[in-house]
């Protein structure tokens, strides 16, 4: 991928697993911040790609080994993915949806989020609103995010002088 962005996803069913194989097939690099410990995949159809970047990328889990896996992690694992990105995307949510997790950490950190302009087209949803009052972006179209994003650093040391 020429612009350099690292694609930071939940290796959930759907859009995560999507980006990130989109991203790998695109030759660019992506983390996957998982709610299980790193022996465990969930869902367990992932278990290939959750192997593959093991091995080619980054997986990265909060959970010690025999750390039970439970409704509440994917919340926590949400977290950890708003304070590792530059900025957050919701691509789609419902109102129950684990993502607004991520998008409410991300505000609270100050760091940008963006909503896909197709969320705001859907009849019914109470959220979009209120995070857009809250400094959330519309986002039109995915190149526009790029704009925001900080440039890549060649020489991560050069940044403590």
């Amino acid at each position: 991928m020429k612009h350099g962005a690292i694609v930071v996803s939940g290796l959930a069913e759907g859009i995560d697993a999507a980006a990130h194989t989109a991203t790998v097939d695109a030759g660019g690099r992506t983390v996957a911040v998982i709610g299980t410990p790193l022996s465990e995949t969930f869902p367990t159809k992932h278990r290939d790609l959750q192997q593959l970047l093991m091995r080619q990328h980054l997986v990265v889990s909060q959970f010690p080994e025999g750390h039970p896996t439970t409704r509440k992690n994917f919340p926590l694992r949400n977290r950890t993915m708003a304070l590792v990105s530059d900025a957050s995307v919701i691509v789609e949510a419902s109102d129950g949806s684990g993502s607004l997790s991520q998008g409410w950490e991300a505000l609270r950190l100050g760091r940008p989020l963006f909503l896909m302009a197709s969320i705001l087209e859907q009849p019914g949803l109470s959220w979009p609103k209120t995070m857009l009052d809250y400094g959330a972006m519309v986002l039109n179209k995915p190149e526009d995010l790029l704009e925001q994003l900080p440039e890549p650093v060649d020489d991560p040391l050069a940044i403590f002088g």
